[in-house]
């Protein structure tokens, strides 16, 4: 029982929003967070306005698949939320990772969620 309420626990804050310059400066919420194979996955991003924000990128990763998607910012001017689809993911666990970063492309602030893509058997 303990053991399972640490794991628990660990899970929680792992799932939980690792920002580095602040708790809301960056969110992300990722749906579905389980899908069957093909799946199309949609990351919503909202980053709290600031003039350092220069690039916002996210990457879907498995054992066996990666990508990743890059999106500029205009510092204090640009959207607080963005969309991203990864479409057509494998079966498999995937990260999901979103991080916000600055001119000198150093990170600023960072979001990990994951998420489960089930392989349906095919006949």
């Amino acid at each position: 029982m303990r053991l399972r309420t640490l794991l628990s626990g660990l899970l929680v804050v792992m799932m939980a929003p690792l920002g580095l310059g602040g708790a809301e400066r960056l969110s992300m919420q990722v749906s579905p967070s389980v899908a069957f194979a093909p799946a199309d996955l949609v990351v919503r991003t909202t980053v709290e306005a600031d003039t350092r924000n220069r690039a916002i990128a996210i990457t879907a990763e498995s054992d066996d698949f990666y990508r990743s998607s890059v999106v500029p910012l205009d510092g204090e001017h640009a959207p607080r939320t963005s969309q991203f689809r990864f479409r057509s993911l494998p079966g498999g666990v995937y990260t999901v990772i979103a991080v916000l970063k600055d001119a000198n492309d150093e990170p600023i602030a960072q979001a990990r969620r994951e998420i489960k893509v089930v392989a349906v058997n095919e006949r």
